[in-house]
């Protein structure tokens, strides 16, 4: 029986989780239990549910009700949705961009890098990929092309994050995911050898002079492959570049020197997934 209830108070505390904390705050929110995020849009919600993830609370716009969130209404049995007018919900922080749908979700435990790479050939590495527009791009295009998995180093932003979810469309729910390596340290010292020990080959995605084409027969022929890409703007770190097994590069023409990591990483994951 859905438990549907009309805003009246937006300084009620049921809509803190909406309205006043961050994402970051969500995330920490119950420690040393895992915290919440928000789903943000009908697809992404939909998506959310048929991975598992459990559901705490609804914050709809009123005509879904009946509309396009109805089924939505249905699965998450009894929590509470919230709901109102679409010019009253406006004054709720960044309503105006959900498509007149958010739902708080539980944040599950996070497998290990083994766990996530048990039975897979090409996975996606990244490291320090701090812009959630570009994280989010990025799974789009590894669950698109063939990856089987994708690994983020601490740095990265968060694939939970609204943006990220909104910008993949929920595609984060569809392909394996965990981070690698230690906050504390450099995680080449022990990610690269773990991905190692695992059985990949690791190809670092980099302009240089030694680099290999994509296309290359070697690289294309392994049976297991990290495609590791770095962040915007500096790329991938020395240390990473120089311990990997292969560099390679996406040839340029028209004195285009590179091309934005998540473009790029969609170039490499339909060259390499094949």
């Amino acid at each position: 029986m859905p438990n549907i209830m009309e805003i009246n108070d937006f300084q009620a505390p049921e809509l803190d989780i909406y309205a006043r904390l961050t994402e970051n705050q969500l995330r920490h929110l119950y420690e040393p239990k895992n915290g919440l995020f928000i789903a943000e849009s009908p697809k992404v919600i939909y998506r959310a549910l048929d991975a598992g993830y459990v559901p705490v609370s609804l914050l709809l716009e009123k005509k879904h009700i009946e509309g396009q969130a109805k089924d939505i209404i249905t699965r998450c049995g009894d929590i509470p949705v919230y709901t109102a007018e679409f010019d009253i919900l406006t004054k709720l922080t960044g309503f105006e961009l959900t498509r007149g749908a958010l739902c708080a979700m539980y944040r599950p435990a996070l497998p290990s890098a083994e766990e996530i790479c048990q039975n897979t050939r090409r996975i996606a590495i990244l490291e320090n990929v701090m812009n959630p527009t570009n994280v989010g791009a990025i799974f789009r295009s590894a669950a698109a092309l063939n990856m089987d998995a994708v690994l983020l180093t601490p740095a990265c932003s968060d694939p939970l994050y609204r943006r990220c979810l909104r910008v993949s469309m929920g595609t984060v729910f569809q392909i394996p995911w965990t981070f690698i390596g230690d906050k504390s340290t450099d995680w080449t010292i022990q990610g690269l050898k773990q991905l190692h020990d695992l059985g990949f080959k690791t190809a670092a995605m980099a302009l240089r002079e030694d680099s290999v084409n994509i296309d290359n027969p070697a690289l294309m022929s392994e049976d297991k492959l990290a495609i590791i890409l770095g962040t915007e703007g500096d790329g991938l770190a020395s240390s990473t570049i120089v311990n990997c097994d292969y560099t390679v590069c996406i040839p340029m023409s028209h004195g285009v020197d590179s091309l934005n990591v998540a473009a790029a990483s969609a170039v490499a994951f339909w060259q390499l997934g094949k």
